[in-house]
């Protein structure tokens, strides 16, 4: 059931009128990558590709958190950014 539920967030979220904020979009990402991923594995990307490095520093912050729960947490921020942005 929560699988179904996060696989239809994850298509939801391409359907918004406007584009979430660059700081919902890492939040997005991060709890997309631990709910499918798990914990960050890799190196932190160094040099002048920012980009990379919001996304790995975004990621690592949930080190620890449970596939579970980083469903709920991404299922909860498509809802909140569906009212505002739809």
């Amino acid at each position: 059931m929560l699988k179904e539920e996060f696989q239809k967030a994850s298509s939801e979220i391409n359907s918004l009128t406007a584009r979430p904020s660059n700081e919902d979009l890492l939040q997005l990402y991060s709890y997309y990558k631990q709910a499918t991923d798990g914990d960050i594995t890799g190196e932190k990307p160094s040099g002048f590709d920012f980009k990379a490095i919001a996304k790995y520093s975004a990621w690592e912050k949930l080190k620890g958190m449970g596939a579970e729960e980083a469903m709920q947490k991404y299922i909860a921020l498509v809802s909140q950014l569906k009212e505002k942005l739809s």
